[in-house]
């Protein structure tokens, strides 16, 4: 039986999966693929294929004007460069994203993105209960 912060980062990890189709379908045609990597759909956790590992981890906040939170990452499996403009494009894609689906999949914790100097972080209320 899964525990409590299982389940918890469990749930995110599967908008964080949602994020990763949707980055897809908007820029996987966009930028050639890293030639070590596995294509979009090709393993079983969109982590490990595509042109995206979308997720996130916490971060105990030291030195934050916004304390404790999730730091989200974005990474890109290209060779390319990636302009700035369309990694800006894709951040905010993520950022409206999970703005709109954390109040829906965690009803009452009042969990938000905000910017924590170059950093997206999900704050808010992270106990499990």
């Amino acid at each position: 039986m899964a525990t409590e912060l299982e389940t918890w980062e469990e749930s995110l990890r599967n908008i964080f999966y949602e994020l990763d189709h949707i980055l897809e379908d908007r820029y996987g045609s966009t930028f050639p693929l890293n030639p070590v990597r596995a294509g979009h759909g090709a393993t079983n956790n969109p982590e490990d294929s595509g042109l995206f590992d979308v997720g996130a981890a916490f971060s105990a906040g030291f030195g934050s004007r916004h304390g404790e939170g999730y730091v989200i990452e974005t990474r890109w499996a290209t060779l390319k460069p990636v302009p700035e403009e369309t990694r800006k494009e894709a951040e905010s894609i993520v950022e409206a994203y999970l703005n709109r689906r954390l109040p829906e999949v965690f009803p009452g914790k009042n969990l938000q993105v905000v910017r924590d100097g170059t950093l997206l972080k999900i704050i808010g209320d992270l106990s499990l209960k």
